[in-house]
């Protein structure tokens, strides 16, 4: 390991260990219930940590059923999952039918046309085993041309607004992984949410998200982040072959350099942050939640510090 490497991992290392060793002392931070947050205008409070679909992907159902009922006994009352997530929908729905009145359930639609969005909302509600999601997203809008056609005419906004007259949903929202489509959306329709990803490496070093996170707050809507433990992206001979199935970036380190990048994201003004969908890394996140509190400015600077010369998950110029 190359001297400046093996410092900047000593230094996130240190940071981290007097962290746990502060928070040890004091058995009720550790053990207190997941804390939650106002969502927006729209007055929900969720918990600052949220539940990511993918976490039960490819789960047996009885593996599902466990992690759902112990996220909800440490407080986890935020879940989203999106079509696209294999069989996230069909393995989240029955798990989390015996909690879901008292549940902030998120789900997303790729369909981008009133006909295949309406397609994907009724058969997002049979999977998930429930009558209505309270939040619908547009998922992952990218370009100007897609946020174009959702808004225009026979557009999937048709579909949001007549299912939440409905009863079908009850808040609207959009994923985004592009700044400046992310502010013309804002810009163009009163969405009560949005969820991009919120990392120290992005925020610092990509420029992307300041942009972002100040819009949201001047308009008053429920911010939600993705990200907060990713660092970078796999490197080549990798990137059909790595040993996070669940994670498309390679996250930060477990479990220091990730407990602070996701410390660093809940220091913001945010509701809450999705962790990634590998078990390992959302049982952290449930930790760190439980006995949350803001980074010291010397664990900050060695989080960035461990993050110099690292190649960011995207550019703000080639958005994803």
């Amino acid at each position: 390991m190359e001297r400046r490497a093996f410092l900047q991992s000593a230094a996130i290392t240190a940071a981290a260990v007097a962290s746990t060793q502060t928070l040890s002392a004091n058995a009720k931070t550790v053990t207190r219930p997941i804390a939650r947050r106002t969502l927006g205008r729209t007055g929900e409070h969720l918990s600052i940590i949220g539940f990511g679909g993918i976490v039960v992907m490819n789960e047996t159902t009885s593996e599902a059923n466990n992690i759902v009922a112990e996220a909800v006994d440490r407080g986890i009352n935020y879940f989203d999952v999106a079509p696209s997530y294999g069989d996230a929908q069909e393995r989240l729905g029955p798990a989390l039918a015996p909690y879901r009145k008292n549940c902030f359930l998120a789900c997303k639609t790729e369909g981008r046309k009133k006909d295949d969005s309406r397609k994907q909302l009724e058969e997002s509600l049979r999977l998930l085993k429930t009558d209505h999601v309270d939040l619908y997203q547009f998922h992952a809008l990218t370009k100007m041309t897609e946020l174009d056609t959702v808004l225009g005419p026979g557009g999937a906004m048709e579909t949001m607004e007549a299912a939440k007259k409905e009863g079908k949903i009850r808040y609207i929202g959009f994923s985004v992984h592009s700044a400046e489509t992310a502010v013309a959306a804002m810009d163009r329709y009163p969405f009560d949410t949005i969820l991009f990803p919120l990392n120290w490496l992005l925020f610092t070093q990509a420029g992307f998200g300041p942009q972002i996170l100040k819009k949201a707050q001047e308009k008053g809507m429920g911010i939600l982040a993705l990200k907060s433990m990713a660092k970078t992206v796999w490197p080549a001979d990798m990137k059909q072959n790595h040993p996070e199935p669940k994670c498309w970036y390679q996250p930060a380190a477990f479990p220091d350099e990730a407990s602070l990048g996701l410390r660093w994201t809940l220091g913001h003004p945010i509701t809450a942050a999705i962790p990634p969908g590998d078990e390992r890394y959302f049982r952290l996140a449930m930790d760190v939640a439980q006995s949350y509190r803001p980074l010291e400015p010397q664990e900050e600077q060695a989080l960035l510090a461990g993050g110099h010369g690292v190649e960011p998950i995207f550019h703000l110029g080639n958005d994803v």
